[in-house]
């Protein structure tokens, strides 16, 4: 008995990306984006659309402090300085205090605070480096090495911790580091379990768009929302 013979769908076409399915395609929209964020970490990530790309380079142009939020872990060491890295060592922790801790932070914070004013190129006894410590705006305008502006304890409850971090010029993983130094420092180790960027320059979360939210009528509330803040900031920067 011949089997029936029929036809056999070898591929089906994705019509996903149809033009008559997802509709009309931008052309001319240029996107950039500003202070990247690595892929262990979170939080604000800007984006420039359009003419939006100019007004990155010169917010970028501006060097504004960006805010951490940065967790640890004491008792274990890791090749990376992440939770998720390999097992370097244990080590023991019950002798750090929240005490301690501070202590450190407090000279991380008054080292950082040297090389911020050596970077800044202001002679510190003049009229102008008073009024711009008076309006916060005492920072590098050009290349430096990372800068910590402050640093503070939100949480500790051993073995785990938390950090907030302002600070310019940075990446990710030298923010883990310090969470590895940290450990040491404190005659132990530690490992970063977040760093989560809650601001960076004049954007915060609250600016934030969700995945959610990736439609065209919120990215134009997103801009408009914004617009007045970075005119502000690039006014009172770069004038």
């Amino acid at each position: 008995g011949g089997a029936a013979t029929g036809l056999v769908a070898a591929r089906v076409p994705v019509l996903a990306d149809h033009p008559l399915v997802r509709g009309p395609r931008f052309r001319r929209l240029k996107m950039g984006a500003g202070h990247r964020l690595d892929v262990k970490a979170s939080g604000v990530f800007v984006l420039g659309i359009g003419h939006g790309n100019k007004l990155l380079t010169d917010l970028y142009n501006c060097h504004l402090t960006k805010v951490y939020t940065v967790g640890g872990l004491f008792g274990k060491a890791t090749d990376d300085f992440s939770d998720t890295g390999n097992l370097v060592e244990k080590t023991t922790f019950d002798h750090i205090t929240r005490e301690k801790l501070e202590r450190i932070l407090a000279v991380i914070q008054g080292t950082n605070h040297k090389a911020l004013l050596m970077h800044s190129n202001i002679d510190m006894k003049t009229q102008e480096a008073y009024e711009l410590a008076v309006k916060g705006l005492i920072r590098p305008m050009g290349k430096s090495p990372p800068i910590i502006t402050a640093i503070r304890c939100l949480q500790f409850t051993l073995p785990e911790f938390q950090l907030e971090i302002h600070c310019l010029h940075e990446t990710q993983q030298y923010l883990r580091k310090i969470i590895h130094e940290l450990g040491l420092e404190l005659k132990s180790s530690a490992v970063c379990t977040q760093v989560r960027r809650t601001r960076d320059g004049v954007f915060t979360l609250d600016d934030a768009l969700l995945r959610s939210q990736w439609n065209l009528q919120s990215v134009q509330n997103a801009i408009r929302d914004c617009q007045l803040r970075v005119e502000t900031e690039l006014e009172k920067t770069l004038g």
